[in-house]
């Protein structure tokens, strides 16, 4: 068991690495203490070197909801009302449905693995679809006659006839509905806010973002080289201020403040060099306080 550092369902017919959330819901309540302190030593190493840059860089669905944002739309929103309380809700999830459920309903064998179960969209759209998909190309292979021109069955012929929606050995039923409806509204909020998963609902951040103020890989604020334009906080997808809340839990170092400053006030990485002084009033952008 090897756990990939972002949500990375080992359902998925390619996956190649675990799911850290799932691999540790399913040995909290286990016997093998090895396991459990394997599982969750390695999240915390994850945590300790790259924060939520793990959630920035190295997690699909974070990237998937990334692309739906670029997606134009009639109004793109930075924040929802009570948006700050809504972002503890991946924290209940975390204790609730992750660590708690798992180690009092196991009974000392592999807990089911609850948010992996029903709340997940990256597991239905990494595993469930394409296991549903190909059992029922799978089944369509073994009813209809029509060929493509390559000679293998298409997959509208496959998907479309009564016979084969009838058959295969996946029975698709009320929960798998469900959580189709959750990635089905998950991507529809992507279209109008960043990453809502990431702020609202994930487990994998809100145990990353512990441990942001304290990682390795972290933001760091030169005060000298700033201009206070305000083009970081602007740039912030997750609706933060890089000034007054450098590596604040909900960064997920994505590196758009990065981009955006004009001065290079903001680095993010290990190490850190330190940039020009800020240029002289001189014909150059006052700072607040400052204008006559």
């Amino acid at each position: 068991m090897v756990c990939a550092p972002g949500l990375n369902c080992y359902s998925c017919p390619g996956a190649l690495l675990s799911c850290p959330i799932g691999s540790l819901q399913a040995v909290l309540g286990s016997k093998s203490f090895v396991l459990s302190t394997y599982v969750f030593g390695l999240l915390m190493l994850f945590g300790a070197v790259l924060g939520r840059m793990v959630c920035g860089f190295l997690c699909p669905f974070g990237l998937i909801q990334e692309l739906v944002y670029k997606i134009p739309f009639l109004k793109k929103v930075k924040s929802f009302k009570n948006d700050g309380w809504a972002r503890r809700l991946k924290y209940v999830v975390l204790i609730l449905l992750v660590i708690t459920l798992p180690i009092m309903f196991s009974g000392g064998q592999d807990a089911d693995p609850y948010f992996c179960k029903y709340v997940c969209p990256a597991g239905s759209l990494e595993a469930g679809i394409p296991h549903v998909l190909c059992d029922r190309l799978q089944a369509g292979k073994q009813v209809v006659a029509p060929l493509d021109s390559s000679g293998s069955l298409s997959l509208q012929s496959a998907l479309l006839t009564p016979e084969t929606l009838s058959m295969g050995r996946l029975k698709v039923g009320l929960l798998y509905w469900w959580k189709i409806g959750i990635l089905a509204l998950t991507l529809l909020i992507s279209l109008m806010t960043y990453r809502p998963f990431c702020k609202y609902l994930c487990p994998l951040g809100a145990f990353y973002g512990l441990f942001n103020p304290l990682s390795l890989y972290r933001l760091k604020y030169h005060e000298n080289a700033c201009i206070h334009c305000s083009g970081c906080e602007n740039a912030c997808g997750m609706g933060l201020d890089p000034v007054r809340q450098t590596n604040h839990a909900e960064c997920v170092r994505c590196g758009d403040c990065v981009a955006a400053c004009p001065t290079g006030a903001i680095t993010m990485g290990f190490t850190h060099k330190k940039p020009a002084e800020r240029p002289a009033a001189r014909g150059k952008t006052p700072l607040k306080g400052e204008q006559s």
